[in-house]
């Protein structure tokens, strides 16, 4: 007899997510509880985020605050022209591109860094004290901050003092008197003041990383450089990746405190950013058809940033935003 062979098939069924306005309602009501709780939540995004964006129309007229809407005579984008073709306004550009940029780095770099060092502490008194001083300048307010600041580097503070003390100068140094000193000062100042508050991210994520992974490199004969290069690092990189991402969207927010405060007649084209820009130029000369057309490009710029930084990340298969 022939031995026959059978073949059976087996077909595998792969189910479709179920897609559509039917499923997503469906949705809507197996998780009802999480939608009421976030009702209030999306009341205020719309009447305080999204309501306010009618108001970008004043960008395109020649707007007086004692006419009615209709009554506006409507110029286009003549206060756009105006801002590209001002000189004021590409100078105040650069100096709110490098100090976003100073902000960027130096944040990034030295709260990774200051992280690192903190995990590596085995003594945890000294490692609590470490972070606490860290901490501190986060929650003083930039008045205080730049008060202390502007102490410090006045021609009789410490720094001064030091410098005389050690004969590496002959006179005082006016340092917030000259102008091309301001970012090196700006940016000192943001990591004297964040770099701790910034590092407890870092910190968190860090301690998300496997123990297992550690033990295993060590027994493998890993130091602990080998060990913050080749887990720590890589363990808090989806991290870096998503917060890199959304601070780039702000790169055109390079803050208002900072700079109002430490800057002066001496160092402002060195300090005056977008921001001060639009105080000085726009709201306190009461052109306020320049200043909303200075937001809607900062705006705008922000959203084209943050959706070109998440497709790169998208395209490099890092962890992105959406």
């Amino acid at each position: 007899m022939d031995n026959k062979l059978m073949i059976t098939k087996q077909y595998v069924v792969v189910k479709q997510k179920p897609r559509g306005l039917k499923h997503f309602f469906n949705l809507l009501i197996q998780q009802r509880a999480l939608v009421l709780m976030s009702v209030p939540f999306v009341i205020w995004l719309f009447i305080f985020k999204y309501l306010p964006i009618w108001g970008w129309t004043i960008a395109f007229q020649d707007y007086k605050p004692a006419l009615g809407f209709w009554e506006q005579e409507w110029v286009g984008f003549e206060h756009f022209k105006f801002l590209f073709s001002n000189e004021r306004f590409l100078l105040v550009l650069r100096n709110t591109i490098v100090m976003s940029l100073i902000n960027l780095v130096l944040g990034f770099t030295t709260a990774i860094t200051l992280a690192l060092l903190l995990n590596e502490l085995r003594n945890l008194t000294f490692k609590r004290v470490v972070q606490t001083i860290s901490y501190m300048p986060h929650f003083l307010s930039w008045v205080v901050a730049a008060g202390i600041i502007q102490t410090i580097l006045a021609t009789d503070g410490i720094i001064n003092e030091l410098l005389m003390h050690l004969g590496l100068i002959e006179e005082e140094i006016l340092f917030l008197g000259k102008g091309e000193w301001f970012w090196a000062i700006y940016g000192a100042s943001i990591v004297w003041k964040d770099v701790g508050w910034n590092s407890i991210v870092y910190l968190a994520a860090i301690a998300m990383i496997d123990p297992g992974l550690y033990e295993a490199a060590e027994i493998d004969g890993a130091g602990r450089f080998r060990k913050m290069w080749h887990i720590t690092l890589p363990g808090i990189r989806p991290v870096v990746v998503v917060l890199l991402i959304m601070n780039i969207g702000y790169l055109l927010e390079s803050g208002f405190e900072p700079q109002y405060l430490l800057g002066n007649g001496m160092n402002m084209n060195y300090s005056e950013n977008l921001d001060i820009f639009v105080l000085n130029y726009g709201m306190k000369q009461y052109n306020y058809s320049l200043s909303v057309a200075a937001s809607i490009f900062k705006t705008v710029v922000s959203f084209i940033l943050l959706f070109a930084a998440n497709n790169i990340a998208k395209r490099l298969g890092e962890v992105r935003l959406y």
